[in-house]
């Protein structure tokens, strides 16, 4: 089975229009869905293992997660077939790391997905070894490895999830490594990056 990017950019789309629909629900709605992030060690808190992603605390918050969000999953969708599976794979794995060690806070955004992204990308482009997997890893390398190295160290007294970067991004090298390591049968690939 093949695909192309174009049968992907329509979830892509509507994934982050879902994002800006549940912020732009908050901003018209009071309804405090802030409470629904990741709160770990907490069984109100299981809830935001999925909800985190979806969850930003500022207009500043969504626009900065936006953009990174758009191009990874392109990016994502450019070099793997099972995309969608990658980004729910890592939303949890990384949510469940995040309950379970994370600091005491409520966790909400998307950037814990951004950096689980940006590691799967590049854990997986040198493991597999083939042409398309490697270009998008070094790329992703030179305009994310910076802000994936500046983004996971801790900085006491801000409201920057940097566990919850930092453990989305050993979720997404987990995830990359066991996928690389245990492909399925029939893996599709991408017959045209166009």
């Amino acid at each position: 089975m093949q695909h192309t990017i174009q049968q992907e950019i329509k979830g892509v789309v509507i994934f982050i229009a879902t994002i800006w629909g549940v912020f732009l629900l908050e901003c018209v709605v009071p309804l405090d869905l802030l409470s629904f992030g990741v709160t770990p060690r907490t069984l109100h808190g299981l809830v935001g293992i999925p909800a985190m992603p979806f969850l930003h605390a500022n207009l500043q918050h969504i626009v900065s997660n936006t953009l990174p969000l758009f191009v990874l999953l392109i990016l994502l969708a450019g070099s793997k077939a099972r995309s969608w599976e990658v980004v729910t794979e890592i939303v949890l794995l990384g949510g469940i790391l995040l309950w379970l060690c994370g600091r005491t806070a409520t966790h909400v955004g998307a950037s814990g997905l951004i950096f689980g992204l940006i590691a799967f990308l590049i854990v997986s482009g040198w493991l597999e070894r083939r042409f398309v997997p490697l270009v998008v890893s070094l790329v992703v390398t030179f305009v994310y490895g910076g802000i994936l190295l500046w983004g996971v160290i801790p900085r006491i007294g801000t409201h920057i999830s940097w566990d919850g970067h930092l453990l989305g991004a050993v979720a997404g090298g987990v995830i990359a490594y066991l996928m690389t390591k245990n492909p399925k049968p029939h893996e599709a690939t991408i017959k045209d990056i166009g």
